[in-house]
């Protein structure tokens, strides 16, 4: 398995191939999928903001693309060490419910939570029907 630093430093490595012109925020993303293999992602701004893709999005789009669908932890590694958004939050409630989330500064030094400790009233499918 694994290890929490060795996830980090492949996200470390994704936020290389991040794509923030206007920010200047660059932002990458390392998802560790249960059967071991690690998908990618970096953040890809756009000049019609709303088009802009955060990096966790990314790499758990990409690993639904790949069939794959079930994940075990998510590393965020960024400049400074922010935590994910609110949109990133609801969608690694979604798709990861129990994952472990390790965020880090660009130094690689990172803390550990989890998706429900980031958001623990989240909206879910029962939420939509009344």
């Amino acid at each position: 398995m694994l290890s929490a630093s060795e996830l980090v430093q492949h996200a470390l490595k994704a936020r290389q191939q991040a794509y923030a012109p206007y920010s200047h925020y660059f932002v990458g993303a390392a998802l560790l999928v249960a059967d071991g293999s690690i998908v990618s992602g970096c953040n890809v701004e756009n000049a019609s903001y709303g088009a802009t893709i955060c990096a966790e999005r990314v790499a758990l789009t990409a690993a639904m693309a790949q069939g794959k669908r079930q994940f075990h932890a998510i590393a965020v590694a960024t400049e400074n060490g922010g935590s994910p958004c609110g949109i990133c939050r609801q969608v690694m409630a979604e798709l990861g419910p129990d994952m472990l989330v390790y965020i880090s500064d660009a130094a690689g030094q990172y803390r550990t939570t989890t998706v429900a400790e980031l958001l623990p009233d989240w909206f879910v499918r029962s939420n939509l029907f009344a």
